[in-house]
């Protein structure tokens, strides 16, 4: 089966929407300022197909199996994510009447991966090890650098893929609290 990656739409938000929150779990809290599951499914659709934020659809790629979401990437530079944290505190702080402030996920420097999600419906067919290469080929397309992502600590299953992939362990990381790994991968340009 051919898997096509490509940006996403806003109209993608439906599909994409519960897949990352599936993967980011209580972050999604974070993110939306919600902490009901139909909540935060509707704030993050919203957020989705906004152009201000990290979910945007703007930092978003698609995997597509059979035309369906497959899969999904989130992901951009930590230069960006100054501003897209800072829109989406900004953001949260007005509607929740207090200060609210984003963990930072990734050092300067570095392209960061937000978000890896593979549907359950296709895993096993390599979707998850294409979105990576996938983010890669981005960075060596631009001149090259460090490619980042967290994984918690117990995703014993995730760490050996990012191993596999030439991600090493730079240092522990916490984001809302809990404990990650913050690995990296250097990339060369093409």
């Amino acid at each position: 089966m051919e898997i096509l990656i490509r940006k996403a739409y806003k109209e993608d938000a439906l599909e994409a929407i519960p897949l990352i929150m599936d993967a980011i779990g209580d972050i999604s809290m974070q993110m939306t300022g919600e902490t009901e599951e139909v909540a935060i499914t509707k704030e993050f659709i919203q957020l989705f197909t906004r152009t201000d934020n990290r979910h945007s659809y703007l930092n978003t790629y698609i995997a597509e199996m059979n035309g369906q979401v497959a899969g999904v990437l989130v992901f951009y530079t930590a230069e960006q994510a100054i501003t897209l944290d800072a829109n989406l505190e900004a953001y949260l702080s007005n509607k929740k009447g207090t200060t609210v402030t984003i963990d930072p996920e990734t050092a300067p420097g570095e392209w960061y991966i937000d978000t890896v999600v593979v549907a359950p419906a296709y895993r096993g067919h390599g979707i998850g090890t294409k979105l990576l290469s996938y983010a890669e080929q981005l960075v060596k397309n631009s001149g090259g650098g460090k490619l980042a992502l967290n994984v918690e600590t117990e995703k014993d299953a995730a760490i050996r893929l990012y191993n596999r992939l030439g991600f090493v362990t730079l240092c522990p990381w916490t984001i809302i609290g809990e404990p990650f790994h913050h690995m990296v991968k250097a990339v060369v340009a093409n």
